[in-house]
This record gives C-alpha cells, sequence and structure tokens, in this order.
C-alpha cells in the first residue's frame, strides 16, 4: 500500500472567497475568473483529486486571471465524486480506474470550444496540478490547440515513446521531496525528451518540496517553503506569458 500521497492536510484549509463565478458548459460545469480587462488570452486549468470546488484550485484560478488570462477550471469528473481526505486510501485506484487522467480529450475539446467561441479566445494555454498534472502532460501530446503547457507534480506513468513527442512547449514541475514521483523518474523523463520531444520543453524540480506544494493559498503556507512556491508561480506565469 502506497503511502498517502497528500501529506499536505487538506482539512485545516483556510476560507477562501472565490473571485470568478460558475458556469455549464454543455455537459460540464465550470469555474471561471476573467481578468478586469477584456483580452484573447486563456488559461485552462486541471484540478487535481480534489476537484474543480477544491478551494486552492480556485485561488489558482484567481491568481492566473489576475495575471490578465479568462482562466477556467471545468469539473473533469463530470459531476462524479471527487477524492476526499476523509477516503480510504486502499479504495484510491478502483477510485483512479473510473478517473483516468487520460481520459480528458473530450472535456478538453468542450472548454476549448467555449473558450473561442464564448469568450472570444485565440491563444490557450493549459495548467495542471498533480492529477490534472497527468492530465496536461496526455493533452499536450494530442491536442494542437493547446499553445502551452505547465505540469506541476503529475505522477510518470507508462514508459513509451509516445510520451515524449510533445506538440508544443511544456513546462513540467516537480518537489524534490514528493513521495508520489522519484527522481529517477524525472531524470528518465528529461532523458527522453532529449530524444523525441521537438518543442521547447523544461524540468524543474524545487529543493524539499512535497507533493501538491505549488498550489498553497498563502495563509497556509509554511515559511521555509514560500521562497519555493513562489519562485515555481513565477516560473510558471514566466512559461505561459512565453507562449500564450
Amino acid at each position: 500500500q502506497m503511502a498517502d500521497p497528500f501529506l499536505y492536510n487538506t482539512g485545516e484549509r483556510s476560507h477562501y472567497g472565490c473571485l470568478g463565478h460558475e458556469v455549464q458548459i454543455d455537459y460540464l460545469k465550470a469555474y471561471v475568473c476573467r481578468p478586469s480587462f477584456s483580452t484573447d488570452k486563456a488559461v485552462i486549468v486541471v484540478h487535481d483529486v480534489f476537484g474543480w470546488q477544491f478551494p486552492d484550485i480556485r485561488y489558482i484560478v484567481d491568481l492566473i486571471a489576475g495575471h490578465g488570462y479568462i482562466t477556467i477550471c471545468p469539473d473533469f469528473f463530470k459531476g462524479t465524486k471527487p477524492w476526499t481526505s476523509t477516503d480510504h486510501w486502499a479504495d484510491f485506484s478502483d477510485w483512479l480506474k473510473n478517473h483516468d487522467p487520460v481520459k480528458v480529450d473530450k472535456e478538453a475539446d468542450v472548454v476549448l470550444k467555449y473558450l473561442k467561441e464564448q469568450c472570444g479566445a485565440k491563444k490557450i494555454g493549459i495548467v495542471g496540478f498533480s492529477w490534472g498534472g497527468m492530465a496536461v502532460h496526455h493533452l499536450m501530446l494530442k491536442n494542437p490547440q493547446l499553445a502551452a503547457g505547465v505540469s506541476l507534480y503529475g505522477r510518470i506513468v507508462r514508459d513509451s515513446e509516445e510520451r515524449y513527442s510533445l506538440l508544443n512547449p511544456t513546462f513540467f514541475i516537480f518537489g524534490e521531496k514528493d513521495h508520489t514521483i522519484s527522481l529517477d523518474q524525472i531524470f528518465l523523463l528529461e532523458d527522453k525528451l532529449k530524444q523525441y520531444c521537438k518543442v521547447p520543453y523544461k524540468i524543474k524540480v524545487y529543493p524539499g518540496q512535497v507533493h501538491g506544494f505549488a498550489q498553497l493559498k498563502p495563509e497556509d503556507m509554511k515559511p521555509d517553503d514560500k521562497p519555493y512556491i513562489e519562485e515555481a508561480r513565477r516560473d510558471m506565469f514566466d512559461w505561459i506569458k512565453m507562449f500564450v
């Protein structure tokens, strides 16, 4: 049995008052936040196992919108129950079978269509955390409409050549102390990308950081981690600004 990968305690989170609003897009619910000025640039945020309503992910959506992007986090679980901190870890693999992070193509298409047709978006990037990081890795191999991707601590699975032929620039963020992803796996990813990847990519490991580090709200950060969390976010924004 694996250790629980979510070292951050999801039970003791500060309340978060959101800046955006919820919308219905086709069969999906989504949380949307817009910047204060009009723009044709957008970012899709892919949530982690705790789902689209988790306060930390909404905080990230609002943060990205504050940088000038129409930002949207759809419910990639399509109304089914997200994982919760009270669920039993032994059941996780069963839960995951019904929530496969590589089966997100249809949802991504629905959201891309909405962003283009309803929001006037011309350039669209994607950012995903943990489960969402795996989804981003998959989508950057499959969907040329996504101008750039940032995958934050998505577990590295299924080694095959198809995993490395990224279509557009992709940035992989990892925590050094993430016990769900070994440094060996990260080095292997880097080797394979060197071999097969034809577009810009970047891999960065942040010292001392555990799984989930980059999505904490300011009041939930530990002082020692804060500089690394802020650096990871700056790096994420630099990547998006470069390509979206």
